[in-house]
């Protein structure tokens, strides 16, 4: 029985690794932060972000937005839910600043349904003068090229959605240098490695361009009102018209405030849930690619020195893996002393992993949620 689960266990730590490969591989044949060019045409474009509170990097995000090359007109939509919300003196300052821009200010209450997000949305949606929509979360800060990157991505007609990769910028606790593992080395990778399989459907929500008249096919913002992954939602809603995803390679930066250990941890099980909700089945099957794990089961299942030099080799290799994807996401030099996060990372990731089968309550934006089967979400009082 032993020599049995020694070699099932071998057979998942060799496959872990070559699953590690098939990721750095297609990660790396992929074009990031290739300069857009700048499109024939320039059409005018509507922006619509939904605010919540003034984070320290609020203006900065708003700013690069107010900063683009783009040659045509933009419109800037900027939701909030009451005039009391702090991002209300973000905005009257930017609107001084840039008196040129067209940044409009709307006070969306009675918000309906779980995502306030969703809900802001579907308020400001009516308000825009654009075909083209770009949806982009609050903490989200871009190149200067961004818009140029959206559209020329947008010119084929077949095209319905396009996503911008995007990378933790501000791991500034030792949690969130954890996450940012997950985010600027794992998830972009994975992504990319999935779509090697079939074509992509989903979005992803930092950064969305697409068409209005799409949107309005699939059930416009107001059917996503009860969504958690509202990004997913409207990614696959539109691959299932036949429209084709696809990802601009410019990189987006995420700003956070710094998180706990405990934070940190909430976060990663709502996103896990969240995935697993949305494809239970690869998600499952998503612990086959952990290449730390099951290396490290072999070991201590059959613990003599070839399996021992192959745990060490799987736990370097996964290592150096994870340095060259976040050097070619975030374009830092490689940080030999996170070296030992790498498997640090797997290790957690598998309680994730576990915890994303063992509850479908999770805790977003201060408020206590269920998951349904169907990916809605119901506010639990």
């Amino acid at each position: 029985m032993l020599s049995i689960l020694s070699l099932g266990l071998a057979s998942l730590a060799v496959l872990s690794l070559l699953l590690l490969f098939w990721q750095w591989l297609s990660a790396r044949s992929f074009p990031l932060h290739r300069q857009p060019p700048v499109p024939p045409e320039a059409p005018p474009i509507s922006l619509l972000k939904p605010l919540k509170g003034a984070g320290d990097s609020l203006e900065h995000c708003l700013r690069s937005w107010l900063e683009q090359d783009y040659p045509g007109s933009v419109q800037v939509l900027l939701g909030v839910e009451s005039p009391e919300d702090p991002a209300v003196r973000v905005v009257e300052e930017l609107q001084r600043a840039y008196p040129r821009r067209k940044i409009e200010l709307v006070i969306c209450p009675e918000l309906r349904g779980p995502n306030f997000k969703v809900a802001k949305l579907v308020k400001l949606e009516p308000l825009a003068t654009s075909e083209i929509l770009v949806v982009s979360d609050a903490d989200v800060r871009v190149p200067p090229n961004t818009l140029n990157g959206l559209v020329a991505s947008l010119g084929n007609s077949q095209v319905g959605l396009v996503n911008c990769f995007y990378r933790l910028a501000n791991p500034s606790t030792l949690a969130m240098q954890w996450e940012a593992i997950a985010v600027n080395a794992d998830f972009w990778s994975q992504v990319l490695q999935s779509k090697t399989l079939k074509p992509v459907d989903f979005g992803l929500g930092a950064v969305m361009a697409f068409r209005r008249r799409d949107l309005h096919e699939v059930g416009s913002f107001e059917s996503l009102e009860n969504c958690l992954a509202d990004d997913y939602q409207l990614g696959n809603r539109l691959a299932r018209r036949g429209r084709k995803i696809e990802f601009c390679p410019l990189v987006v930066d995420c700003w956070s405030e710094p998180m706990t250990w405990a934070q940190a941890w909430q976060h990663q099980l709502r996103w896990a849930r969240t995935i697993r909700v949305c494809k239970p089945v690869p998600y499952f099957f998503s612990i086959l690619g952990n290449p730390t794990l099951w290396p490290l089961a072999w070991a201590v299942c059959r613990p003599d020195a070839l399996i021992l030099v192959f745990l060490a080799a799987a736990v370097l290799t996964r290592g150096v893996v994870v340095m060259d994807l976040e050097q070619r996401l975030t374009g830092a030099s490689p940080r030999l002393s996170r070296l030992w996060l790498a498997p640090v990372k797997d290790l957690l990731h598998f309680a994730v992993w576990l915890g994303a089968f063992l509850g479908n309550q999770i805790e977003w934006r201060g408020s206590r949620m269920r998951l349904k089967s169907d990916g809605t979400m119901t506010l639990i009082a």
